[in-house]
């Protein structure tokens, strides 16, 4: 059974930083890309960050440039998006996502986390 578990999340100040996590297991993903959305009440989910396989290449949506850094491990099956400078509306439910291509991560990816949630605090 394929699994992605995102961890990390948790309640922190504004400026703060917290690392998100996401564990794959059932098969590697050494070979998918993966990424990272967001998902805050009464809002759509959106789009935050995507990883190639390689790591070669990534892409962030604009609200995150420069503050959040998505990288991965293919030995640990895991991929990771590191957040600083969190500001009040980066509070949401982050889910991490896999799919063969970026792009295809960037339309929505075709497994996907539970989520973890994030809430600065102002």
């Amino acid at each position: 059974q394929v699994q992605l578990v995102e961890s990390g999340g948790g309640l922190v100040q504004t400026g703060g930083s917290l690392r998100l996590s996401c564990a794959a297991s059932g098969r590697s993903f050494a070979q998918d890309a993966m990424g990272w959305f967001r998902q805050a009440p009464g809002k759509e989910r959106e789009f935050v960050a995507a990883i190639t396989w390689s790591g070669g290449s990534r892409i962030y949506a604009d609200s995150v440039k420069g503050r959040f850094t998505i990288t991965r491990d293919n030995a640990k099956n895991t991929v990771y998006l590191q957040m600083n400078s969190l500001k009040a509306e980066d509070t949401a439910l982050y889910y991490c996502a896999a799919a063969v291509t970026i792009a295809r991560v960037f339309r929505g990816g075709d497994y996907w986390g539970q989520g973890t949630q994030v809430t600065v605090s102002s």
